[in-house]
């Protein structure tokens, strides 16, 4: 008879399949692009594979899996700025990995696209507190833990990610330049 040990207890592959998606999505925020987003969630499942024995059965795999996430993308952009990559934290260009699959009337989508804009202005430490909490819905110790920072701080980037989500919002729009 063969035992489970530690070293080859299986992750919940139910629960391991269904956070991939969730995965996706916090690695699009975090990288802004999807190819990279992509290569970031194969590195986190290969690292949560190796990683398997430190598991707690019993824990939470979601958060497990998203602080290796956020632990791998810390440590990609620490080896960049050491090798002299430039990478934007703040870039206001168009993200790819801000496309939602949604299908809602225009006026819907349009407004939806427009928020997802605006948030991809945020400061990506504010932007993963965001998403983390409204579309994650992770509670703030458990946002605390995956970042590995204090609670107080979660709090205060989430508000000051709000309120600037809300500036943004309400700031008119420009106009539309007709080249002739």
């Amino acid at each position: 008879m063969l035992r489970s040990t530690p070293e080859t207890a299986p992750l919940p592959h139910p629960d391991l399949l269904a956070a991939i998606p969730r995965l996706r999505r916090y690695a699009r925020v975090l990288t802004g692009d999807s190819t990279r987003a992509d290569d970031l969630v194969q590195d986190t499942l290969a690292r949560a594979w190796e990683k398997r024995r430190l598991w707690q059965a019993g824990t939470d795999l979601r958060a497990w899996l998203f602080t290796i996430m956020h632990n791998i993308y810390v440590n990609q952009l620490a080896v960049a700025r050491r090798e002299g990559v430039t990478i934007s934290l703040d870039s206001e260009g168009a993200h790819a990995a801000w496309q939602l699959p949604v299908r809602a009337n225009q006026v819907d989508r349009v407004e939806l696209l427009e928020l997802v804009a605006q948030m991809g202005r945020l400061p990506t430490d504010q932007r993963e507190v965001l998403l983390l909490a409204a579309v994650e819905e992770m509670h703030y110790d458990e946002i605390a833990a995956t970042l590995d920072v204090p609670m107080g701080t979660v709090m205060s980037r989430l508000s000051r990610a709000r309120a600037r989500l809300r500036r943004l919002v309400d700031e008119p729009a420009s106009p539309l330049r007709v080249v002739k």
